[in-house]
C-alpha cells in the first residue's frame, strides 16, 4: 500500500498498521490519521495537539511511544534536526531535508538533487544504514 496516497479512513489505516506489524488500536489509528492526512512533518508535540483536537484524548506518553513504534517498524521516518527536535516524516522513500532554523519548518529535498560520490571509511564492524542530509537555512533579513 502506498502510504503517500493513503486515504485516511479507518479500514485503510488498520490495514497499513497491520502490514507494518502494528496492532491497530484506536489510539494508533488516531495518530496514524494525523500523520497521513496530508504530507507534513510533525513533531511529537504537534501530533499530540492534533490528535487531541476535536474531543479525543490520547496521553503524551502514548503519542511518544506510538511514534517510536511507528519509526521502529518503518511506518514513519525520524528526522533529528538537533538533539531537542525530532520530526516524524510519513514519507519513508529516500530523500533529504531543508530545515529552517527560524521557522522550525522541515521541507523535503528530492534524493536526486543531492549527489554523494563516496562515504568515508566506516568504523570497523559497521555497515551504512542510510545517509540523511539536512541543510539548515535561515530567513533572509530585509535591509
Amino acid at each position: 500500500m502506498n502510504k503517500q496516497m493513503l486515504s485516511v479512513d479507518g479500514a485503510d489505516l488498520s490495514v497499513m498498521l497491520r502490514e507494518h506489524g502494528i496492532l491497530p488500536t484506536r489510539q494508533r489509528r488516531l495518530i496514524a490519521r494525523v500523520l497521513f492526512a496530508r504530507h507534513h512533518h510533525f513533531s511529537a508535540d504537534q501530533v499530540l495537539r492534533e490528535v487531541n483536537t476535536g474531543g479525543e484524548h490520547v496521553s503524551k506518553a502514548t503519542v511518544y511511544n506510538t511514534l517510536g513504534l511507528f519509526a521502529r517498524n518503518g511506518l514513519v521516518r525520524e528526522v533529528i534536526v538537533d538533539p531537542t527536535c525530532v520530526f516524524y516524516d510519513p514519507n519513508t522513500t529516500p530523500h533529504h531535508h531543508f530545515y529552517n532554523v527560524d521557522s522550525g519548518e522541515l521541507l523535503d529535498i528530492d534524493s536526486d538533487s543531492i549527489h554523494i560520490s563516496e562515504l568515508p571509511c566506516l568504523p570497523a564492524g559497521t555497515t551504512a544504514a542510510g545517509v540523511d542530509v539536512i541543510i539548515r537555512v535561515r530567513n533572509e533579513v530585509a535591509n
